[in-house]
């Protein structure tokens, strides 16, 4: 399924001219030479040794889609907003302003949020923007969490099975797209960690201006061969933005300690447990932990496995294909491609990691410069 202009390395490269003689009396004849540009893209180096870091990570995966919904607990309100697959950072301010929306229309007093990943980070945030005080409880902070694992690009992927979800949910994905697409663009920066890149797509398809997500996608082109580095057929380019996932996370924490908010490292075993917090109304923002807090047996984890190299600051670029993806941010080139469904382990495996080495390898060896 599924963001300033791309910042090119540029090399010179001189060709020769030679321009008609000139046979006038009293002339010398001219040669002239003209000096020719040619644009390429600086590769990936792709070598083991420079492989800094490897990481496992779960998706929340549920293939009719993530949830948002209101229920009572006890004296409570519970608003669930979870299972937002590989797309928990893309909709993590548009899934929580669906989630706030329903929840604080008409309350007064103080606000919990459960979960300080991406999805309750934001939630938390819109909470205070609304005017009222939250308490963040979670098990697992920041870089400890799911979210830091992510590979931060905005665009959707992995969250639903299509024929799994509902016309009514189709339409609650594109509202929280469509406002997680303009919250992000107002982060963009160094504070944030978020940066506008041109994405390199293999298989992506000619662009379909009646495609729902096409305005996601802005600068969509079909390129030739001869608009591209890769030795790989079928390639398609557009602009999305992505994220530094640390940096942001980060940054987002200190927002809401800044603007009042407070935070509890705590575990709830059961909503029983849940349901002791001082506050009325909760945002149950867990994820994974939903499973087994709220028996959503939906929920399952996909894994996801990275393997992290040194920085290259030149590569200004991003690529998805058939090898999977490559992201630059300025903590790593991130590598990926895998979509495990049902493996829980958070520890990498060296086959997969090796895979996910030789096919980027393989991708970046074979760089053309284009002229």
């Amino acid at each position: 399924m599924i963001e300033s202009p791309l910042a090119r390395r540029t090399l010179l490269r001189s060709a020769a001219l030679t321009g008609a003689a000139l046979a006038l009396p009293g002339c010398a004849t001219v040669s002239i030479r003209r000096t020719v540009q040619a644009t390429c893209l600086p590769p990936v180096n792709v070598d083991p040794s420079r492989v800094i870091r490897t990481v496992a990570g779960l998706r929340p995966y549920r293939a009719s889609g993530f949830v948002v919904r209101a229920e009572p607990l006890g004296s409570k309100r519970l608003v669930h907003n979870y299972g937002h697959g590989g797309a928990g950072i893309t909709l993590s301010w548009g899934s929580a302003r669906l989630a706030t929306q329903l929840g604080l229309q008409g309350h007064a007093g103080p606000v919990a949020v459960i979960g300080a990943g991406a999805l309750g980070l934001s939630t938390a945030r819109l909470v205070q923007e609304a005017g009222f005080p939250v308490t963040l409880y979670t098990a697992q902070l920041p870089p400890e969490t799911t979210s830091n694992i992510a590979g931060g690009q905005i665009s959707p992927f992995g969250h639903y099975r299509e024929g799994s979800v509902t016309p009514e949910w189709q339409q609650q994905f594109l509202s929280a797209m469509e406002y997680s697409w303009r919250r992000f663009q107002l982060l963009v920066g160094d504070d944030y960690g978020i940066r506008w890149l041109t994405t390199y797509t293999q298989g992506h398809g000619d662009p379909d201006p009646t495609d729902p997500l096409h305005r996601f996608h802005p600068a969509s082109r079909t390129l030739t061969s001869a608009q591209h580095p890769f030795a790989l057929d079928g390639m398609a380019s557009y602009d999305t933005m992505y994220v530094e996932t640390g940096r942001y996370l980060r940054q987002l924490t200190r927002d809401i300690l800044q603007a009042g908010g407070k935070l509890e490292v705590r575990r709830f075993a059961t909503p029983a447990d849940i349901a002791t917090l001082p506050e009325p109304l909760i945002f149950n923002c867990t994820g994974l932990g939903s499973r087994e807090l709220f028996g959503d047996t939906e929920l399952q984890p996909v894994r996801g496995q990275l393997a992290i190299l040194l920085p290259q600051p030149e590569i200004r670029y991003a690529f998805t294909g058939d090898a999977g993806y490559m992201f630059p941010r300025p903590d790593g080139i991130i590598l990926g491609g895998t979509f495990e469904r049902g493996q829980s382990s958070t520890i990498p495996e060296a086959a997969a990691i090796a895979r996910i080495l030789q096919t980027h390898r393989q991708v970046f060896s074979s760089f053309r410069c284009v002229a």
